[in-house]
């Protein structure tokens, strides 16, 4: 089992905006389990939080922006893609604007400063969706396309096409995302000279300079174009080098435009909210082609995720017997709801029960048309995960579990004699002095029937 990731120390950066021009201080915190990864505007009243949330993009103009009830975040990508490539799960990171810093226009200070503040193991299973079949998302317009095939790691393959000279044909791959700190979290940012001029025009890349952008040169530079470009950038002097870039840097890397792109993608199909295992392979990706896709792949996997149901061998022997339950939980019949123990670990337990028409609450719960009544249902999703909480004690017998909240029940299925409950439950923070936060799931008939976000707490026998 994969655990969950976050930092272990908060570390800040400061930098500039590159299309606002405004300086921003960045703050990479430590975040709870299932927290994802979060940006906090705490130049804002009551800082507002804003998800890294596919279905939050508003314009991918220059990069990807994210709005959430009028709270901006733009150009997230590469601090994204950072998280990513530094094989991270949930981090807060915190703004005093809006624009996150460009610095060099790679991810290379944001990886070099998530491993200063380290990384620390949560005690959480992580959620990762397994791609079983090809999705693809294209866009008609310009052409781009981006698919996911099954594969057993992550890994991205880009292709890209920019119709010039210059520039030309280029691919780069990551076999996997342990290549991403060594191959592709230096590689910058860049534009076209033609791009560059329109940009300068409209008042953008107000915190541009020619240390965080490769500039390709695709067309001729005349006299006023060069000046306007000297001004810009506080240069005395610009020059194009014979590979057709300005003088302002060099290379890491022949094909670093097709490896910036797939940090990019990286960057941009973090918005997805889940790790992903699977092949990626764009084919002249840009801002809105890799976040349309990354709703694409957002809401299909919630689908599958509401829908799905999990398989248990219930021939096996149980883990515990209805003799072995009893010799933990506090109830008895009529009240003890469970029949097994099928599985547990540290942060799941699965449960059991068939439900049969000797039920005695079946005898005033609609006798005429039996159904399992729904507050039982969470009842025994409770002592499926009361079993989790006094595994932790080396005295079950002397605890009792006690309800301290029970959040967003929903009832999906009927549950009718003859059935067979499966209750799954998972921790959604660890253990702590006896207090257990849970999601709870009840299965029946390969449907999902129930589910209830617990929270209990055991408490010694008076």
């Amino acid at each position: 089992m994969v655990k969950q990731k976050t930092i272990k120390t908060e570390v800040s950066l400061t930098g500039v905006g590159l299309h606002t021009g405004k300086e921003v201080t960045m703050t990479f915190k430590p975040a709870p389990v299932n927290n994802g990864f979060t940006f906090v505007r705490v130049d804002l009243e009551g800082h507002p939080v804003v998800e890294a949330d596919a279905n939050y993009v508003v314009n991918t103009q220059r990069g990807t922006n994210l709005e959430k009830l009028g709270v901006k975040i733009q150009t997230p990508e590469h601090v994204l893609a950072a998280l990513v490539g530094c094989d991270l799960d949930n981090v807060i990171i915190e703004l005093n604007a809006s624009e996150l810093p460009i610095m060099d226009g790679s991810s290379k200070y944001f990886v070099q400063a998530l491993e200063e503040a380290g990384v620390e193991e949560q005690n959480t299973k992580r959620n990762v969706y397994v791609v079983k079949e090809v999705i693809s998302f294209t866009d008609e317009e310009s052409g781009s396309e981006i698919l996911i095939m099954p594969s057993d790691q992550y890994c991205v393959t880009t292709m890209v096409d920019f119709g010039t000279k210059i520039l030309g044909t280029q691919n780069a791959t990551m076999k996997s995302i342990s290549e991403f700190k060594n191959e592709i979290s230096q590689s910058r940012t860049f534009s076209f000279l033609h791009e560059l001029e329109s940009l300068l025009e409209n008042g953008l890349i107000k915190g541009g300079d020619l240390n965080n952008a490769i500039v390709y040169v695709d067309k001729e530079i005349s006299a006023a174009t060069m000046e306007n470009l000297k001004v810009a950038f506080g240069k005395e002097d610009i020059n194009v080098k014979s590979n057709g870039i300005l003088d302002n840097l060099t290379l890491h890397y022949p094909n670093e435009a097709a490896r910036h792109k797939l940090l990019d993608v990286v960057g941009d199909l973090a918005l997805i909210g889940t790790k992903i295992q699977g092949k990626v392979i764009a084919n002249k990706p840009g801002h809105f082609v890799n976040t349309q896709f990354a709703k694409k792949m957002a809401k299909i996997i919630k689908i599958e995720q509401r829908n799905y149901v999990p398989v248990f061998d219930l021939n096996q022997e149980p883990l515990m017997d209805i003799h072995k339950i009893m010799a933990v939980l506090p109830h008895r019949p009529p009240f003890l709801l469970i029949d097994r123990i099928i599985e547990m670990s540290e942060s799941h337990v699965v449960g059991m029960k068939n439900v049969t028409m000797n039920e005695n609450f079946f005898v005033g719960h609609f006798p005429e048309a039996p159904v399992m009544p729904g507050v039982l249902i969470v009842e025994a999703m409770a002592q499926t995960g009361g079993i989790l909480v006094l595994s932790t004690v080396p005295d079950p017998e002397n605890y009792l579990t006690y309800f301290m909240k029970i959040d967003n029940v929903k009832f999906k299925q009927k549950v009718l004699p003859g059935d067979t409950l499966i209750f799954k439950c998972d921790l959604i923070t660890p253990i702590r002095r006896g207090i257990c936060h849970m999601q709870a799931n009840a299965y029946a008939n390969g449907k999902l029937v129930a589910e209830a976000e617990l929270m209990a707490q055991i408490a010694r026998k008076q």
